[in-house]
């Protein structure tokens, strides 16, 4: 019988259970899964119920909190085959290579042999595309695109020549560029025209240097970053502050940093909201003229299906012309059995510029139900 990996909020224990194939609802696709792709939020359950009891977190946002989900496949990023089709799915049919963004919290996620998507959240895969690059895009790429065509409203990489010629001298700058949304981010711009590019980095700096046209690390300190990103902009004679900013960190300090560069007038995304995250958060504001919007994934899954479902197409198409890049990744041994070290590895950052990936194949199939801990995982 097929099986699926159920991951426990506290990271230190994973079960291998099985399950039969699951049937497609009406609008969905099963999918074979050959390779599954990790997220951050894959681990952080634990921190929802923290996270909601905050006190800095204003009343309206902390009752739409879910609460934590427990023990369950968080799996969302997968590329497979597709097995089966919903009644109402014309686009998709068994044997078609796809990659697709389970929808979160829900049954027959990613870390599985068989996976449940919307059929709108998934896309064809080029022939030339491995299913390890694709794994790496689904919920990473489409978070990008939220936030600089939803959220920034910057122009598309399919407006016209005239429109995207705005952006040059235009500086964009996007606060961990080699992040997958921060590395999805900085492509985009790229194609959306952005003149320059400035991406803050850290360990990963040389491939920062293939996404943008100037590279900061972090590391030198908040100061010094500022610095530097002034520095840059006073070389290229475009004033003294950033309009568009994608802060794909949003904690760490990253808000504070940001804060001090954008412009009066500016726009910029982040990824957390400043009132759980920034350092001090009860304080944290930003200036009346600057519109802040935090990139919330899970809009795709209610407010933006319509967004959704013409990105993921239109990926697929940029992924045939090869105007767009999957991120890089690294293979986690042992498919499914490897999920808690994945997952862990993630945690405690020991992960930079790449993407954990587990190709089912790798799994043990000759074993029965078992659990991992982590214990036994080190």
């Amino acid at each position: 019988m097929p099986k699926q990996a159920i991951i426990h909020p506290s990271i230190e224990r994973v079960d291998i259970i099985e399950t039969p194939i699951p049937e497609p609802g009406a609008k969905e696709v099963v999918i074979k899964t050959v390779v599954a792709g990790a997220n951050p939020k894959d681990w952080k359950f634990s921190l929802w119920e923290e996270w909601a009891q905050s006190d800095a977190l204003d009343p309206e946002i902390k009752s739409q909190v879910p609460p934590s989900p427990g023990a369950h496949n968080s799996g969302d990023d997968v590329a497979g085959i597709i097995y089966s089709v919903g009644a109402d799915v014309s686009e998709f049919k068994p044997g078609d290579r796809v990659a697709a963004m389970h929808v979160t919290i829900t049954e027959n996620g990613g870390y599985a042999e068989y996976t449940v998507a919307p059929a709108y959240l998934t896309f064809h895969i080029p022939q030339h595309v491995s299913f390890e690059e694709a794994a790496t895009m689904p919920t990473a790429a489409l978070t990008a695109a939220l936030a600089l065509y939803s959220d920034l409203r910057v122009p598309t990489p399919y407006d016209s020549q005239h429109i995207r010629d705005k952006c040059k001298n235009v500086p964009f700058l996007v606060y961990g560029a080699t992040t997958s949304i921060g590395a999805f981010g900085a492509k985009l711009a790229r194609l959306s025209g952005f003149y320059p590019i400035i991406g803050v980095a850290g360990r990963a700096g040389e491939f920062a240097n293939t996404l943008v046209d100037y590279v900061i690390d972090y590391r030198i300190g908040e100061d010094a970053v500022v610095q530097a990103v002034e520095g840059i902009l006073k070389k290229e004679q475009l004033g003294g502050k950033v309009p568009y900013i994608l802060d794909a960190i949003s904690e760490h300090g990253s808000l504070e940093t940001t804060l001090r560069l954008v412009d009066p007038n500016g726009t910029i995304s982040v990824m957390l909201p400043p009132k759980l995250f920034a350092r001090d958060p009860k304080n944290f504001e930003y200036p009346a003229g600057v519109t802040a919007i935090n990139a919330a994934t899970p809009q795709v899954l209610s407010t933006h299906k319509d967004f959704a479902y013409l990105w993921s197409r239109y990926f697929a198409k940029l992924l045939e012309d090869g105007r767009l890049k999957a991120h890089p990744y690294e293979v986690v041994p042992g498919g499914l059995d490897g999920v808690l070290t994945g997952l862990r590895n993630l945690r405690d950052g020991k992960n930079s510029g790449f993407k954990y990936v587990f190709r089912i194949k790798e799994t043990d199939l000759t074993k029965g139900p078992r659990t991992h801990t982590a214990k036994s995982s080190t």
